[in-house]
């Protein structure tokens, strides 16, 4: 089990903040490797709200005693004193990012961006944006750098902005039959990421035309579905460059690259730098 987290002022325990419109109180990142479950419950929730992300993999989560299995690329949000039960399990190799937040004007800001009172999942699409956002407000939290605090909220203002770019776009897509076949394509491409996938194939053996899946795809996510591949292997390669020792060839070959120079290439024109220099300012 991977863990990486931290805390304002290393308070492990939740708090309310009433002197601030927005503030973040700690983040982190949950990556089940081996742990057969990592279980959570709070039957009285929490003084503060939290965010969670699931970037890969998916999860068990309990509203008003109802189990529901949240898939990659969604969101989930907790209110202040909700019931907050949820289970990870390893052989659904959940990637799990979380944010708590707290502040004397949070539902106004929250419903500014589209969420509504109620609302607790959220479809957002995997984006590497997310995942950067989350690894941003870890980094600050531990580094503690001058005037961090003002730079968390920047950053989760950054996130809920995207958050709610999407949930502004989701509606003109929202229908029965494409709404299920967009979610059932995205986690089609999530478990089998590291095959070769063929757009069109998938199209054809699901009864779609081809123009007609990608246009309602990229209406429902924001991706065209080879958009949506790539994001999805090059987060699992971030996360493999992260936690093993395996080299460039190899991680390639694990999320779907024969070619390892070509997996190269569109690393560096997706992050940035190249699968090396990645590992080594994780490292370092």
């Amino acid at each position: 089990m991977y863990v990486n987290s931290a805390y304002w002022k290393g308070k492990r325990m939740d708090f309310k903040d009433r002197s601030h419109p927005l503030f973040v109180g700690s983040c982190g990142t949950y990556r089940i490797l081996t742990r057969p479950v990592l279980p959570t419950h709070r039957p009285r929730g929490r003084l503060d709200f939290q965010l969670l992300y699931i970037a890969s993999g998916k999860a068990q989560f309990f509203f008003q005693g109802r189990e529901e299995t949240v898939t990659a690329g969604h969101m989930v949000l907790y209110r202040p004193k909700e019931e907050q039960k949820y289970r990870y399990y390893g052989p659904d190799q959940p990637e799990v990012y979380w944010v708590h937040f707290t502040g004397g004007n949070v539902t106004n800001i929250l419903r500014q961006y589209g969420i509504t009172d109620e609302a607790h999942v959220f479809y957002t699409g995997t984006s590497l944006a997310y995942k950067r956002i989350f690894n941003e407000m870890i980094q600050e939290l531990q580094l503690c750098r001058e005037s961090y605090e003002e730079m968390l909220v920047l950053h989760l203002r950054e996130l809920l902005i995207l958050l709610g770019r999407q949930l502004a776009v989701k509606p003109k897509a929202r229908g029965g039959y494409l709404e299920s076949e967009t979610e059932a394509a995205a986690q089609y491409f999530h478990e089998h990421s590291q095959e070769p996938l063929c757009v069109e194939d998938y199209a054809a053996a699901h009864g779609m035309s081809t123009s007609w899946f990608i246009r309602g795809f990229k209406e429902y996510t924001g991706f065209t579905p080879m958009q949506y591949i790539l994001s999805v292997r090059i987060a699992n390669a971030q996360g493999l460059l992260e936690t093993t020792d395996y080299n460039v060839s190899e991680i390639s070959r694990i999320v779907g690259y024969d070619n390892p120079l070509y997996f190269s290439r569109i690393f560096r024109k997706q992050c940035g730098v190249s699968p090396s220099d990645f590992r080594r300012r994780l490292r370092g």
